[in-house]
């Protein structure tokens, strides 16, 4: 039997449907449901290694939303439904078991390191997305396309304070960028995130020597 997923109101059932439905146009894993004491996490990998040799960056795509106090659940979906009523909606019988889900970034001791422009996170976002058209060749296998995306949105920009470029794909996908937001970006361990008004952004990569300043405009090239 069908289980019902009960949030606040309406309007954050919508703002369910929307981010799973983001995620499942650039992911097959799914989305991670995380609820308790009245808030529901929603958490998807918007770019995770498939093996031991891929070096695509685990990064992940988190927008945390009102729920019903006695909601508690903890599962891996790649759907929802609607139902009759404005504030349910239906999950899947089953549950998905992604390796990414087993990868959690940590509740607490974040550190604030830098600010970045959303309009420049915005542009490095396009200039990955046409650098993966432009290297992916006709016939180009599954592989060879994986290798070409981890190596593009795994590069270290200079432009989002040495993160790797696929926090601006994650943000981009997900529709978190909007206006002239200034995004706060902190870190925790291995783990960095970037706070967007709309949702967060977190990559786990090996710790840096520390994020410096940066300016309000990226390059081009």
């Amino acid at each position: 039997m069908p289980h019902p997923l009960l949030l606040a109101d309406s309007e954050t059932a919508k703002d369910v449907l929307t981010f799973v439905g983001r995620a499942t146009r650039i992911t097959d894993e799914g989305v991670r449901l995380q609820a308790a004491g009245g808030v529901l996490a929603l958490t998807t990998a918007a770019l995770a290694p498939q093996g031991l040799f891929d070096q695509t960056p685990t990064i992940l795509a988190m927008r945390i939303v009102r729920a019903d106090a006695e909601l508690e659940c903890d599962i891996v979906i790649d759907q929802l439904e609607a139902t009759d009523e404005a504030h349910r909606l239906t999950l899947p019988e089953t549950g998905l078991s992604p390796a990414w889900a087993g990868v959690a970034p940590p509740r607490g001791g974040w550190a604030a390191e830098a600010t970045l422009d959303a309009s420049v996170i915005a542009q490095r976002a396009q200039w990955g997305i046409s650098a993966v058209a432009r290297g992916a060749a006709p016939g180009s296998g599954e592989e060879a396309v994986r290798a070409l995306r981890a190596s593009i949105w795994g590069e270290p920009d200079e432009d989002l304070a040495g993160l790797p470029r696929g926090v601006a794909f994650a943000a981009d996908a997900m529709g978190f960028i909007s206006g002239q937001e200034q995004v706060a970006v902190s870190r925790s361990g291995r783990w960095t995130r970037l706070a967007f008004s709309r949702g967060h952004v977190l990559a786990r990569g090996p710790v840096a020597s520390g994020l410096t300043s940066v300016r309000g405009t990226g390059h081009a090239g």
